[in-house]
Formats: structure tokens, C-alpha cells, sequence
């Protein structure tokens, strides 16, 4: 009935930890920092406890300690040394680390935990930039990889929106700073990787600029029908997977033909906007490498 992956190859432990499967073997061997168990065939497999400890081992590995101080190291002075590093402004590391075991064992309190300790020592663009990104950059290689499952990717997204939600929430509830522009938010038909706009919609509201969040899957006549309601409209696409390489020249085209007039522009950013052909779109698009990169026009 327990389908919380509680074992893992040592393959999931270079994924995870970034450790090469040969230095996690060396480790093993001349500093006995773990045990790992067998199969019937010999082959190494290791617990939840194991990947912990490694993923600590890491951090301190990280931070200078050499691995022959380490392994004189009980598991608990380990833990006092990497709750020492936490304290300092410095906790990026191991909160991706704790945020992936919360991940592997769907673990909710312990991403809250988490969460808590990072916003108390940064603001919420911080925790988004320092860490949710670059987490999310790792879990899009593990899955993969197949480290983890889908289901792993989705418990942890949901909880990174839950928070996203939180924040925006109390950023709309503050008066506009501008009102000479509306940003229209959008994901192309069948795109349903959201957090990326989630996160821009919070940073324009956070800036003082009004928003209308369309989210996932938008059909282009949907944007013609926003644009009958408003004037000097931004509208915002991010294109992570679809439409494919092929479509994605078309769609733009199209998008230029529902959304455009003088006082409008549409702004792209994402994976897939590597393949529009930049000399065909209108003076009025703008294609843009990263959030901070669309963040810097405003």
C-alpha cells in the first residue's frame, strides 16, 4: 500500500546528490561514511537514511570539510554541522537538498519546514530565485533521468504554487502603482507547465502593475476576446513545450494577428522561443531569455 520510493539504486544517489556513483563507492570503501545494502545479486541499493546522510555530506563537502574529517563524524555532529551552515545566510544548498527529500517522500511537512526557515532569513523573490528555479531546473534532469516519477514532479509543483498563490494574493490586494498598461497572462494550447507565469504574474503584481491571469492552455481566440476589453495591453506568453519546434513560428504569427494593434505588444519568453525566426516577428514582440531578463524591461 506504501508507494513512497524508500530505496534507491546508487544511480539515484549520483542524480540526486550530484556525487559521481565512482567518489559515492570510494567514500564507501575508505571511509565507511555508509553501508549500503544488497541484493541477492550483489547489487548496492540504499535507504531514505542513506540519501540524507549523503545529501549532508554534500553540503559539508561543499563548504571545505575534507571527507577523511567527515567520516570521524557522527551522524549527529554531521547534522550539528550542517545545522550551523543553515544558520548562516548561505542555505540555498541545503534547502534543495531538503526540499528534494520532502519531494522523495512526499513529505509536506517537511517543505514547510523548509519554506519557514529560508523566509526567515530572505524575502520571498529570494526563496523563488535562489532556490525554487534552480530546484526545478534539477527536477525537470531527474525526471529524466527517472529518478523520480511524475507524481514526485507534481506533489512538489503544487506545493511551490501553493505558496506562489499566498504571495500573489496579498500583492493584488494593494493599490496599482500604474495604470497605463494591463499584462495579460497566458500558456499556449495543450502547456501546462505553470510556474514560471505564476511566478511572473506575482513579480508584476509585487511591482504595481495590474494583471489578468489566463494561466494554462489558452486558446488564441480567447486573447481576441481579452483585447476587446482593454486598451495598451502587454499580453505574456511562456512557451516551455508546445507548441513543437515546428508549430512554433505559425503560432506566433498568429498570436501577433489576435493580439496586435499600435498600443499592444506581446512578450514570449521560454524553452521552446530558441526556435522563433527573430527577423520575422512584428516591431511590436519581444522575445526574452529569463524571467530577470523580462523582469529588466519594466
Amino acid at each position: 500500500m506504501n508507494s513512497i520510493k524508500s530505496t534507491f539504486s546508487i544511480k539515484d544517489l549520483e542524480n540526486l546528490s550530484g556525487i559521481k556513483a565512482h567518489t559515492i563507492r570510494i567514500w564507501e570503501k575508505r571511509y565507511n561514511v555508509f553501508e549500503p545494502m544488497r541484493t541477492d545479486t550483489n547489487i548496492r541499493y540504499y535507504d531514505t537514511n542513506a540519501l540524507q546522510k549523503l545529501l549532508n555530506i554534500t553540503l559539508l563537502h561543499d563548504y571545505g570539510y575534507k571527507i577523511s574529517k567527515i567520516s570521524t563524524l557522527s551522524d549527529e555532529e554531521i547534522k550539528e554541522k550542517v545545522r550551523g551552515i543553515i544558520s548562516q545566510k548561505s542555505a540555498k544548498h541545503h534547502a534543495i537538498s531538503a526540499f528534494k527529500l520532502a519531494m522523495m517522500n512526499f513529505d509536506q511537512k517537511l517543505f514547510f519546514e523548509t519554506y519557514d526557515e529560508l523566509l526567515s532569513e530572505k524575502s520571498f523573490n529570494e526563496v523563488f530565485f535562489e532556490v525554487f528555479i534552480p530546484l526545478m531546473e534539477e527536477l525537470g534532469e531527474l525526471w529524466q533521468s527517472d529518478t523520480i516519477t511524475p507524481a514526485h514532479e507534481h506533489f512538489i509543483s503544487y506545493l511551490i504554487k501553493l505558496k506562489l498563490l499566498i504571495n500573489t494574493e496579498e500583492v493584488i490586494k494593494k493599490p496599482a502603482l500604474h495604470e497605463d498598461r494591463i499584462f495579460v497572462l497566458f500558456l499556449p494550447l495543450n502547456e501546462i507547465h505553470e510556474l514560471g507565469l505564476m511566478y511572473l504574474n506575482y513579480e508584476l503584481n509585487y511591482r504595481g502593475y495590474h494583471t489578468v491571469y489566463l494561466g494554462e492552455s489558452v486558446p488564441v481566440d480567447n486573447l481576441t476576446d481579452v483585447k476587446n476589453y482593454f486598451s495598451c495591453i502587454t499580453f505574456v506568453g511562456y512557451i516551455t513545450v508546445e507548441p513543437n519546434i515546428e508549430e512554433v513560428n505559425d503560432y506566433v504569427k498568429e498570436l501577433e494577428k489576435a493580439t496586435g494593434n499600435e498600443q499592444n505588444e506581446l512578450w514570449l519568453i521560454g524553452r521552446m522561443t530558441e526556435n522563433i525566426s527573430k527577423q520575422n516577428v512584428n516591431y511590436t514582440t519581444k522575445i526574452f531569455q529569463s524571467i530577470t531578463d523580462l523582469l529588466g524591461q519594466l
